[in-house]
Formats: C-alpha cells, structure tokens, sequence
C-alpha cells in the first residue's frame, strides 16, 4: 500500500487506498473490456454488472430486507431534503423533525416548503451540544414521518439510538454514519445518505426506502425527484454518476473484506474512544458535547488557547495530519475518523495532539 498523510476532512473525505489503488489499476481498462468505467454505458451488461454487485452487496452488508428498495440518485442528501416531503408526506400536510445542528436546520427549511413542520426538540439553546431525551420530545400522532440527522457532522452531535416514535414513519438521514455499524433497516420507513463520507466520492445519495411507501408523490413533484420513477427504473431514469457507483461498489467489497460492519463498528468505536480520552485527559483540549451524544465519525474539539488554532493546523500538516479545521461556521478544530480512516492515523493525530500541548502549555 502507498503510504499516504492522514486525512480528517468531514467530506469528501479519506477513502480506502486499496479502494483507490484498485481504480487506478482499473482505469483505463475494466476487466478486460478496452474501456474504462467512466467511458460505458450505462445501460450496457458491463455497467449493468457493476451496479448489481453493489447494491447486492450494500444489501447484504446492511442486511436490507426484500420489501425496501435501494436506489443510487444525484444531488447529495441535500436534494433528500426535498425529496422526503414531496414523497412521504403522501397526502398528509404535517411533519416532525428534530434539530440537533445545522443540517437539520437544513432540512427543515427545506421541508417547510411543502408542508407544516413541528420541531419536536430542538437543541439550539444548549448550542447543539446535547439532546433532549426522546422519551420527551413532542411528536405529533397525524404527522406524516418524523425526520432526524443520525449525526451532526459539524458539531460532532450524534444520537446513538433511533428514537421511538409509535407507528409514523421515521426517516433519517445517515450521511455521516451510514456503514460505521450495523443497524436494523426495519426501524425506519427511509434511510438516506450523501456518499462523500463512508461511501465514496461525492456526487452519489443512497436512499433506502420501504416498498410500500412508494408512491402518490405531491402532484408537482419533478420526475427525477419521484422516488417510484428512479426505483423502478433502477436509478437509471437518466444516466447517473456511473463512476461514483462503481467506486462505491469498491467500498462495499472492502467493507466485507474488513469482516462486514460488526468487526468496522469494534474498530470506529476504539478510534473513538481513545481520541476522545486524549482530550479528556488534558487541559489544553476541549470537547463540549455531552458524552452520551458525542459522535464517532466527527470529533471537534478546541484549545485552551483559541490563537494556537493556527499554529496547531500548520504544525498537524507539517506532521502529515491534514484537514483538521473545523467547520466554517463554528471554528475550532475537527477530527473526521470514518471508516477508511485506519486506527494508525488516529494514533498519529493522539501522539501529536501530546507532544503539541508539551510544546505550548
């Protein structure tokens, strides 16, 4: 394997090398053909082939059951948060959603473009650094779905446990944590995810969605935006990114290579762990979210001197540790330990973040 510096961007983000190493073995020729995966048809056995194994095999990785079906579309998960309301409202006028960060936030002004939304916790006066327990949220019996963001990626907010919300529907959006463990598809009416993080390169949205509720879409929603249109015609309406598919089908043969998501989900959970006890155990790091919410996949954290920031960021590249600024909105620094991410990398980014605080507490 080539060695590389360890990336900690929140997306696009790090994928696999060996994932990389196999496309660029691949590039001009795929198995023989003379063509590269970017030059096919769509519509010929070659791609055909390409796009079966992957949703075989992120079916048999997430142990999708035959009643949902998978679907590989355009337009990142911010194109979801149009595409739920105007396909799962299916004629009622009421939404739950929760907003824990800011891409709830999002996807509730997205929403309230179609519908009436209720916020049923709303973690804006703890500056989304923990959530109200879901046992008090206030769900609304005749909402069409309850919405929520598995995992904040800015604030590093997560909620470990899909929410109990009775028979409506629940919807989430896994983005960030898709394919870090194992989940049981059938607690939810949809899951959808932006792929530029544990999936692949950004450009692709994986959206699993339960057969029976496809369907009766809102009458003026576009074609490429009905969900039964692009699942019947197996994401393939028009022509998708066929390059980004196929490299996702590579993530998924290097996940089951890994031992599936049981054996991924022990690794992210020590990356986790142990970087989080890095900054715990010391004063010069800080991290706010309270522990039971904290994520596995994003990590921020501050110094106890903000203007070190800087000095912190240069040294981290220096060092090989790329991408650790966090998010525009909010500053800091953020570590992003997806899956690809290797237990390596973490313990580079542990030993420097040490020998920083030597240096300069």
């Amino acid at each position: 394997m080539t060695l590389r510096p360890y990336n900690f961007s929140a997306g696009p983000a790090v994928m696999p090398t060996e994932v990389l190493e196999q496309a660029q073995a691949e590039l001009l020729d795929w198995r023989g053909t003379g063509m590269s995966v970017m030059e096919m048809s769509h519509r010929g056995k070659e791609f055909t082939q390409i796009a079966e194994e992957a949703e075989s095999d992120l079916r048999e990785l997430l142990n999708i059951p035959a009643n949902y079906r998978v679907m590989f579309l355009q337009g990142g998960a911010s194109s979801q948060f149009a595409m739920i309301p105007l396909n799962l409202l299916r004629g009622k006028t009421q939404a739950d959603y929760c907003n824990t960060g800011i891409w709830s936030q999002k996807a509730i002004a997205e929403a309230q473009r179609y519908c009436s939304v209720n916020v049923v916790t709303d973690s804006t006066a703890n500056k989304f650094t923990s959530i109200a327990d879901p046992s008090t949220w206030q769900l609304n019996p005749n909402a069409a779905y309850v919405h929520y963001i598995a995992n904040e990626t800015i604030n590093g907010l997560e909620l470990h446990t899909p929410p109990q919300v009775g028979d409506v529907p629940l919807i989430s959006d896994m983005s960030s944590t898709i394919l870090s463990r194992p989940i049981d598809v059938n607690q939810f009416a949809a899951i959808y995810a932006g792929a530029q993080k544990n999936i692949g390169p950004a450009g692709l949205s994986v959206v699993i969605v339960r057969e029976d509720l496809l369907g009766n879409p809102l009458s003026f929603t576009p074609t490429m935006f009905n969900y039964k249109v692009m699942a019947d015609e197996k994401s393939m309406y028009n022509t998708p990114p066929t390059y980004t598919w196929y490299l996702a089908g590579l993530v998924f043969k290097w996940l089951k290579k890994q031992g599936g998501l049981t054996a991924i989900a022990e690794t992210n959970q020590r990356k986790a762990t142990a970087l989080y006890k890095a900054i715990d155990d010391s004063d010069f790091y800080n991290n706010a979210i309270e522990l039971r919410y904290r994520s596995w996949m994003n990590v921020p954290f501050t110094l106890a001197d903000a203007n070190l920031e800087k000095t912190f960021l240069a040294e981290a590249a220096q060092a090989g540790l790329l991408t650790l600024a966090g998010h525009r909105t909010v500053g800091g620094l953020r570590a992003s330990i997806y899956n690809a991410m290797p237990e390596s990398g973490v313990k580079a980014l542990i030993d420097f973040m040490q020998a920083f605080a030597k240096r300069y507490g």
